[in-house]
């Protein structure tokens, strides 16, 4: 199958190509790039290539929704520095490591 990520991985641009699926499968509509234009097979070798690498970054992703934010994160150091009130940072790093327990790479 022809997807936007496998012509991305190949080191492709979003301008470079326009793709459409008119019900029978993806095709590639408009080849706009100088480049040659890559097989299919090319293109699910890159996709394949780049399901991995999405996959084996789910955790990542997961993490991320979890963790503090960057003001609660601010606020603590702050705190924890400047104010030598250790308290917010102990929390917040307690919440950091609960989040990691619970999506491990």
């Amino acid at each position: 199958m022809i997807t936007s990520q496998g012509l991305i991985q190949l080191g492709f641009k979003t301008e470079d190509f326009v793709l459409r699926d008119d019900g029978s499968g993806v095709y590639i509509e408009e080849w706009l790039s100088s480049s040659v234009r890559p097989t299919t097979a090319d293109i699910e070798a890159a996709h394949t290539v780049w399901q991995a690498a999405h996959d084996a970054a789910e955790y990542a992703r997961k993490r991320k929704a979890e963790y503090p934010s960057v003001d609660e994160l601010v606020v603590a150091l702050w705190e924890g520095v400047v104010e030598e009130r250790m308290a917010s940072v102990t929390k917040l790093e307690i919440k950091r490591q609960a989040v990691k327990a619970k999506h491990p790479k």
